[in-house]
């Protein structure tokens, strides 16, 4: 595995928990890293922006005496539209933040930053042009956002994207894609990513920041429940109909639109967010709103029962 050491600390699975736009908050953070799984969380979640200085303070704090605790990131949108940019990242230098993730534009910036203290920087990727930009910013892993993920999220197969990507690069690889438990978290394994990347299963948690009807619409759902959709960030993302119905709008007749609307932190994205919920194409496979301890515990299970199904299989 790939997987740098500084992340190995407490490890469990390997996994890390996407930052997801309004419901990551501390509170998920601390509870996916004392489950052993990496926690992440948009800085720009931290409202207003001298709220980060505490969340960090927060989250290293209870951390900082679990020997069995995983490490954590924060996620970084590189995009002119936020003016928060060099503020949040001054804050996660000074924290000395174990892992950074990057959006969007490639973090060329930023990585001399967060090398100096020992960090790492894995940047977000939909296609292998985005790959080769990032490598050749310095990034430390790829994290492979292919069709079906919550959020922003790209148009290819995971099999397609991973294996095209190992062709000329080693390193880190996470990948995301409608991964809700463990036997998936071991098929991305199995595929050649030394990280799975899962977001949408973390929103039905109790410590997550969503009000109940949008936990309540995840478990309702199916993959076909799912809208592919540039319409309100000027990205495509994976919503939920429900949430779109529910504002008005016909999910089956949204028009276009291009990356010159994009809106990163401002008033129109905290409304898509906070109205039109993200989630991915693995809704179908939730049930339920568990702790996320209780989660956690759940999918070590299903990591141990198919690892142990596939190695005795004759094949």
């Amino acid at each position: 595995m790939a997987i740098p050491a500084s992340l190995q600390k407490g490890l469990a699975l390997p996994v890390i928990c996407a930052p997801m736009f309004i419901v990551s908050n501390p509170d998920l953070v601390i509870a996916q890293c004392k489950g052993g799984l990496i926690g992440s969380f948009p800085a720009l979640n931290a409202r207003p922006k001298e709220a980060l200085d505490e969340w960090l303070t927060r989250i290293k704090t209870a951390l900082a005496d679990d020997p069995n605790a995983a490490p954590f990131a924060v996620n970084q949108i590189i995009h002119q539209s936020n003016e928060r940019l060099e503020h949040d990242m001054a804050l996660c230098v000074k924290h000395q933040v174990p892992l950074i993730i990057t959006s969007l534009r490639a973090p060329d910036a930023i990585v001399p930053h967060v090398h100096a203290y020992g960090g790492q920087v894995f940047h977000d990727v939909i296609s292998v042009r985005h790959a080769e930009k990032a490598l050749e910013a310095g990034v430390d892993g790829l994290i492979l956002v292919c069709t079906g993920a919550g959020g922003h999220a790209g148009m290819l197969s995971p099999f397609a994207l991973v294996g095209e990507i190992r062709k000329f690069y080693a390193g880190p690889i996470a990948l995301s894609g409608a991964i809700t438990n463990g036997s998936a978290v071991l098929a991305a394994q199995a595929m050649g990513a030394d990280f799975a990347y899962i977001g949408t299963r973390f929103i039905a948690t109790k410590e997550a920041n969503a009000v109940e009807g949008y936990k309540q619409a995840i478990v309702d759902s199916a993959a076909v429940d799912v809208v592919y959709t540039p319409y309100f960030t000027g990205v495509h993302g994976n919503y939920l109909k429900k949430s779109i119905v529910a504002s008005g709008l016909d999910p089956d007749n949204l028009p276009d639109k291009d990356k010159t609307s994009m809106d990163f932190g401002g008033a129109a994205t905290a409304k898509a967010w906070k109205d039109i919920w993200g989630a991915g194409q693995g809704v179908g496979t939730i049930d339920d709103v568990p702790s996320t301890a209780e989660l956690i515990a759940r999918m070590k299970e299903e990591y141990r029962a198919a690892k142990t199904a596939l190695c005795s299989n004759p094949f």
